[in-house]
């Protein structure tokens, strides 16, 4: 067996019935499929009952401890050669393992990341959060869109390594805080070879609310300066533009009645970058009204990111120093 697919999944069992559906229509038939209950108390085990006929499935409980953690003991069942993990609120194109094959194939992969899109089905709000996941105006463009697929760095929605990887290094290190992250790096100073394969497109489907998704860019932010703990390397330049965006927004919004001429061009400077946001999501979902939720989003993505990036160096940083 070739691939052992491994998803863990916390109270959504719909969303899973519906990524079990794209993996059935698969066109590469050479996998497994390895379903991790994290603690859920709306479990998928009934739902795996409808493909236990037509798809080799498994499926395992644990108690609550976290998306790295559940991976991992997928792994520890998995009988494949190599590992593909997925969220279990996405959905896989049929060509996607055929796809991933040849890349592993043909440039000799020994670990893999992909990008993540909205499917043309996904509600409009849905289309804005992932404009605002992916866009170059917020995340730079670095989320599945890097020129160097080498620079990469996989993604546990859309991931994976060989066997040979997992025995060499272990598992996740962490449950649910920049894991992905961090095995990306480890992978790579351990001198195997992951890329973005661009081509290896799944579709998520988030299904945050406004609050939601502002709070899980906080936490995005901190698991960044998390995973610098391990690899310093970790924090880019690019990293830190959200709390910036923060900085000169709160500075806008408590200054502005001073009316001085740089807050001036700082608002400015925010109002260019919005129309930006909107033509730009406008022109790629062919829908004004995307490119103002999009607006909306965008603004708190980066609020949210740059927030959580300065709570981790204040807060997160000085307990793991405190700590050691």
């Amino acid at each position: 067996m070739f691939f052992s697919v491994i998803i863990p999944v916390y109270n959504r069992p719909e969303e899973t019935e519906e990524l079990l559906n794209s993996l059935y229509l698969q066109d590469f038939k050479d996998f497994e499929v390895i379903i991790v209950d994290d603690g859920s108390y709306r479990t998928c085990e009934h739902t795996l009952q409808k493909f236990a006929k037509t798809m080799r499935v498994n499926y395992y409980y644990q108690n609550n401890t976290g998306q790295g953690f559940a991976r991992n003991l997928g792994m520890e069942k998995a009988k494949g050669n190599y590992f593909v993990f997925f969220d279990s609120d996405c959905i896989v194109p049929s060509g996607y393992l055929s796809i991933l094959y040849q890349a592993i194939q043909i440039k000799g992969l020994d670990a893999h990341g992909g990008p993540d899109d909205a499917g043309a089905d996904f509600s409009a709000w849905q289309k804005a959060m992932n404009f605002s996941m992916t866009s170059f105006w917020t995340t730079g463009g670095i989320r599945g869109k890097v020129k160097n697929p080498a620079a990469y760095q996989a993604r546990g929605y859309n991931m994976g390594f060989a066997r040979k990887v997992y025995e060499r290094l272990g598992g996740f290190i962490h449950p649910n805080m920049a894991e992905d992250i961090e095995m990306s790096l480890r992978i790579k100073k351990a001198g195997f070879r992951l890329e973005l394969v661009k081509e290896a497109v799944v579709y998520h489907r988030r299904k945050n609310t406004f609050s939601s998704f502002v709070k899980q860019a906080f936490q995005f932010g901190r698991n960044r300066v998390f995973v610098s703990n391990f690899h310093p390397e970790a924090v880019k330049p690019v990293h830190l533009l959200p709390f910036f965006y923060v900085l000169g927004l709160v500075g806008l919004l408590l200054f502005n009645w001073l009316a001085a001429r740089w807050l001036l061009f700082l608002g400015l400077g925010y109002l260019t970058w919005s129309v930006c946001v909107l033509v730009s999501s406008t022109w790629q979902n062919r829908s004004v009204s995307i490119g103002l939720l999009s607006v909306l989003t965008s603004v708190g993505q980066l609020c949210g990111y740059g927030s959580g990036i300065v709570y981790g160096y204040l807060f997160d940083k000085t307990w793991e120093r405190g700590s050691r």
